[in-house]
């Protein structure tokens, strides 16, 4: 899978009395621009493997929030559901909350997904477990480029047109991506110990989404509005529509904090799969 012929690289272990956090970051930063071939040629082979017996191919990608929407719109629009006015065109609301949420959703998932099914090839083959993560983080990118040009698309069907906050429109998918891969990468080391995990994050995740303003805005007064407010994953979502439709970023400030936590977070958590993921290999093979 390599380009050229790579020297064998010759690593002693032995019984250390410290672990240094410093070289262990430089470890992994090393190991994981290394892998950054591997895990392209591993991207390319999920993708045309994910799409190669797939009638509907590429749309799957955006079928999941585009469903989702669609529920919300009709249920608001034929009046089973009553639901604030949320200042713009309820299309462009709905959808670009499930949206974000649906790529939130997927980067939590990404790391213990991407592990999983590469089983297999961990306890044949030897390589930086890190390609599994870059790996994965390029088939986000691939599926969340998708979604984005069928947002820009509602965007101006429903009339919101351009304003110049949606340039910034990147940034803050890739935000909200670190946010969920941050989270992902403490989860997977459990997770590979025990398969419910995967089912209390996706439970726990569909109940979090009805205390985020995904598809309703948030209340005036009461519990949910101090619960909403004070949730991180309401930041990333308001944050992310107040650019789509160029309003004032009203939870700036806590999505800059947090994405300023996420950061230092997220090369912890990728020290911590590279410790733990040979760890749980082993105890899985024993």
């Amino acid at each position: 899978m390599s380009r050229e012929s790579m020297p064998l690289e010759t690593k002693i272990y032995q019984k250390e009395n410290k672990i240094s956090l410093l070289n262990l970051l430089k470890d992994t930063l090393s190991d994981t621009r290394r892998s950054l071939y591997l895990a392209k040629q591993l991207t390319v082979r999920d993708l045309k493997a994910q799409y190669r017996q797939s009638y509907f191919g590429i749309i799957w990608a955006f079928i999941a929030p585009l469903t989702t929407a669609f529920v919300w719109i009709f249920l608001n629009y034929t009046g089973t559901i009553k639901l604030t006015d949320t200042g713009i065109a309820y299309p462009v609301f709905a959808f670009s909350g499930t949206l974000i949420w649906s790529i939130i959703n997927s980067a939590i998932n990404m790391p213990l997904s991407s592990t999983n099914a590469s089983k297999g090839i961990m306890a044949k083959i030897n390589f930086p477990k890190e390609a599994l993560i870059v790996s994965g983080i390029y088939r986000l990118l691939f599926d969340s480029s998708i979604k984005v040009a069928l947002l820009l698309a509602f965007v101006f069907i429903f009339g919101v047109g351009f304003h110049m906050s949606l340039l910034l429109l990147p940034f803050v998918v890739l935000g909200a991506m670190l946010f969920g891969i941050t989270i992902g990468l403490f989860i997977t080391p459990l997770g590979m110990l025990y398969t419910d995990v995967m089912r209390v994050v996706s439970m726990g995740l569909s109940l979090l989404m009805y205390v985020t303003p995904v598809v309703y805005v948030i209340p005036k007064t009461g519990l949910l509005k101090t619960i909403m407010e004070l949730n991180p994953f309401t930041a990333l979502i308001v944050t992310s529509r107040d650019f789509i439709v160029g309003a004032d970023p009203s939870f700036l400030y806590y999505y800059l904090w947090i994405m300023l936590a996420c950061i230092p977070l997220f090369l912890l958590g990728l020290i911590f799969y590279r410790i733990s993921i040979p760890i749980f290999l082993e105890r899985m093979s024993a």
